[in-house]
């Protein structure tokens, strides 16, 4: 799963839009106050974490694509 199939799959299970921000493919406007995120990391590999009360944090760092939209998919629902 890429980070559109991941965009679908959320849509398709009826996650709220506001309760996430995937970076490139689906950034709210304008940005919810909470939500979990997906972005890349500048390391290399990709980020899945959570943004709350002004400030984000990193949950996990995943070196691929694939399991870090599998992260976040779990999480969501």
């Amino acid at each position: 799963m890429d980070r559109r199939a991941l965009r679908e799959a959320l849509h398709a299970a009826r996650v709220s839009d506001d309760y996430y921000w995937i970076e490139g493919v689906h950034e709210p406007r304008p940005t919810p106050v909470d939500y979990l995120f997906l972005r890349a990391n500048e390391g290399g590999g990709w980020q899945v974490g959570a943004y709350e009360r002004g400030a984000g944090e990193v949950i996990a760092v995943h070196g691929d694509e694939e399991t870090a939209c599998a992260h976040l998919l779990a999480l969501l629902t």
